[in-house]
């Protein structure tokens, strides 16, 4: 884990959705609605941020280390990004670790022409891919999975961008959602499955794509439509828009995590509003496992939409009684194991005069490692709490995820090694139950999980993976082969 990663959650405690992406062109001032569009993102990505301009002859690139505002608040960084055409990304690391080199988005200029790209997602086949490109001679400058599309894009034979476009993705594996510049004009892509979100909007005749219809909100765009499952959408300079599917038409499977925790509750996912997909999350919550209580208390902010819903339909009151400071600066707290400890309630504290001598339900929207939640139970407890029961707006999470989402491995996820059971022995909680994956799937509006063709990624909770997992599946046999006996000569 990284520093930023454990300034912004001290204890690794929570699901990390990797990155955000977004794109204009027919704008005016394309980068500065970029940088106000990729600040709207920023809860997808806090580790670094890109933005990459074409003002019809060049390409500009201005990247850095931190959040937007820190890196595109003047207005000198914004003109040394003229252009009416721009891609932004906003990350966390998955594949490639930290460092500048990785930070999209990615540059790199192809016999056609320059080439940007910004990708949310990750490739399950991207070692194997790498390691066969790189036998082919081609040279990579970062540790980015990313830099593959690049690379399989310039060593295609086919005649068109496009073309050569769709040859690469045909080769690839796993999850992307994807926004490329081209001196032709803008692309923008979803994996054959939808597994991570794109929108599509307008700002007058400009087109937009972004990774959550907040970014659109933001800059006052028009919501359009989400870019569907496998489509592969282009927009030239003149507004022209075409629309493609290359890949056929398969069952579509998008996160449901984007509900539960990584969008914007303002957002729109799957033509669903986040922010009551997790109200309801709340009530199905209630009903499946209710419990005697004084109050009802989320953990804040996640866990506050779950927590109203839960308390409307069980008649508990719903009361702040975890108050969450904002001010916890990114320099302020240093990564001992010290600090460490003491930053939850640095970023958390418990509302004393409300909670006492009460029988609390906690509401948060998963439980990942556990050490954070056990230190909210003692907080309550340390605040005379008389009872503490935990409710979790999500199924146990106990798989970890290879699409573009920063899990721990499955040793270190609390549901991946206790049953529940042992899991409310380890947060020390007088009780402990999670919605089920059918509660989960009938608060985002269907009947319940679909066992033979599930309707979303899931995996986090069932282990139940849409796609082949080449690299995975590759690491596990050589690690077999690592515990073959060896016959040594005495």
């Amino acid at each position: 884990m990284n520093l930023t990663h454990q300034l912004n959650d001290l204890d690794g405690d929570k699901l990390r959705e990797e990155c955000g992406v977004f794109g204009i062109i027919g704008g005016a001032e394309a980068a500065a609605a970029t940088a106000l569009g990729l600040h709207a993102l920023q809860h997808r990505g806090q580790e670094a941020v890109g933005i990459t301009s074409f003002d019809g002859r060049e390409f500009y690139t201005r990247r850095g280390l931190g959040h937007v505002a820190e890196n595109f608040s003047s207005g000198e960084s914004i003109a040394e990004l003229p252009g009416t055409m721009a891609v932004g990304h906003v990350r966390y690391s998955t594949t490639g670790g930290a460092g500048l080199r990785n930070v999209q988005p990615l540059y790199a200029d192809l016999a056609s022409g320059g080439f940007a790209v910004a990708h949310n997602g990750n490739l399950s086949n991207a070692g194997q891919l790498r390691q066969d490109l790189v036998q082919k001679g081609s040279i990579f400058q970062s540790t980015s999975d990313t830099e593959v599309i690049i690379h399989l894009v310039a060593t295609s034979t086919q005649r068109t961008m496009l073309d050569k476009l769709i040859d690469a993705l045909l080769q690839v594996e796993g999850a992307y959602a994807l926004v490329i510049c081209t001196p032709r004009g803008m692309a923008a892509c979803r994996d054959p499955l939808g597994i991570r979100p794109l929108v599509m909007g307008k700002l007058g005749d400009a087109t937009v794509f972004a990774s959550e219809t907040v970014a659109l909100d933001v800059i006052g765009a028009e919501f359009v439509r989400q870019v569907e499952p496998g489509e592969f959408i282009e927009v030239d300079h003149d507004g022209a828009v075409r629309s493609h599917r290359p890949f056929g038409e398969r069952p579509s499977r998008p996160c449901i995590f984007e509900h539960v925790y990584f969008s914007r509750p303002d957002s729109i996912f799957n033509d669903r509003s986040v922010y009551q997909s997790r109200k309801l999350i709340g009530v199905e919550l209630a009903k499946e496992e209710p419990v005697v209580a004084d109050l009802v208390v989320p953990v804040p902010d996640s866990g506050v939409p779950a927590a109203i819903g839960y308390s409307q339909e069980s008649g508990i009151p719903f009361e702040l009684g975890i108050i969450r400071s904002h001010y916890v600066g990114r320099t302020f707290i240093q990564p001992s194991d010290g600090a460490r400890n003491a930053g939850v309630k640095r970023k958390h504290n418990a509302n004393r005069a409300l909670v006492e001598g009460k029988r609390i339900v906690l509401i948060d929207d998963s439980i990942v490692r556990g050490t954070t939640s056990m230190k909210i139970v003692q907080m309550m407890r340390d605040a005379g709490a008389r009872e503490v029961h935990f409710r979790v707006a999500s199924p146990p999470t106990g798989h970890g995820c290879y699409y573009g989402v920063d899990t721990p491995e499955r040793s270190k996820l609390l549901a991946g090694r206790m049953d529940i059971k042992a899991m409310c022995e380890f947060i020390q909680a007088d009780s402990l139950a999670f919605v089920s994956i059918d509660g989960l799937y009938r608060a985002v509006g269907l009947a319940g999980r679909n066992d033979a063709c599930p309707q979303y990624c899931d995996a986090c909770f069932t282990g139940d993976y849409p796609t082949a997992l080449t690299d995975l599946d590759g690491r596990r046999r050589q690690a077999a082969q690592l515990t073959l006996p060896v016959n040594k000569v005495a």
